[in-house]
């Protein structure tokens, strides 16, 4: 039998007693995220409704089955931990937003938010199993931002009043656009394992995506932005490069 002085038993009390806010923090946030199911699915209906073209409608529809997928993952690791159902929350009404676009940078934007939430979730649960599902929900997480900056960046490019009627059969296909920043998305599950702060990641890996768009390979969009960084012309990666190191 192990004998513990009181400063040892102290320390252990501090890290269950951390371990234990930690925990109560993952299952706030997870009820928070389940809370916003209704929400989403309005959105995503909304977003697939005015997508001009199939091909957008089915990249969209994807990444709607993901968060209903991640939904019920949630669920599921709620009742296994608490042994009670997430209690169900009465969703604001969706404000939809002024055009297909600006929805395209919402959702963008509330994948980036997502990521972070999910961190904080990640390491507040209590064994490896669980952490293991939240690692994938959030590689899901970083395809769906890739997938939404190349909707954006289709929509945003001169003449880009897209329909299925200006289709053309010559035309760049979605899958062939994912599959051509591909690059770009084992970039960022690589550097994810690595610890990288997420912001500082999303960052870099948007920005990425903005260049290959222009006409940039994904290799010479990696390497713009990380000359950018190093050179400092762009405060903001520097600044969340520098927060990333001192968390880790």
């Amino acid at each position: 039998m192990s004998y513990m002085n009181p400063q040892q038993q102290q320390q252990q009390q501090q890290q269950s007693g951390g371990s234990q806010q930690a925990l109560q923090l993952s299952l706030q946030l997870i009820k928070e995220a389940v809370a916003d199911e209704r929400e989403d699915q309005l959105f995503y209906e909304y977003l697939i409704s005015v997508a001009p073209t199939n091909e957008e409608k089915l990249i969209i529809a994807t990444i709607r089955d993901d968060e209903r997928r991640h939904n019920k993952l949630f669920k599921m690791i709620y009742k296994d931990i608490t042994g009670q159902e997430v209690p169900p929350v009465n969703g604001e009404e969706v404000q939809r937003p002024k055009s297909y676009k600006d929805g395209l940078v919402k959702a963008l934007f509330g994948e980036l938010a997502a990521v972070e939430k999910y961190r904080v979730i990640r390491q507040g649960l209590p064994n490896t199993y669980y952490r293991d599902i939240l690692f994938n929900i959030l590689t899901d997480e970083m395809k769906h931002s890739a997938k939404y900056n190349y909707l954006y960046t289709l929509n945003s490019q001169p003449g880009s009043s897209r329909s299925p009627e200006t289709e053309t059969e010559t035309q760049t296909t979605p899958d062939q656009w994912i599959a051509y920043i591909d690059p770009l998305v084992k970039r960022a599950l690589k550097e994810t394992e690595k610890g990288i702060n997420p912001t500082h990641l999303f960052q870099e890996i948007v920005m990425s995506g903005v260049l290959v768009g222009q006409g940039f390979t994904p290799e010479q969009a990696i390497q713009q932005v990380e000359a950018w960084e190093k050179t400092g012309e762009s405060h903001l990666l520097k600044k969340s490069k520098i927060m990333g190191n001192q968390l880790s």
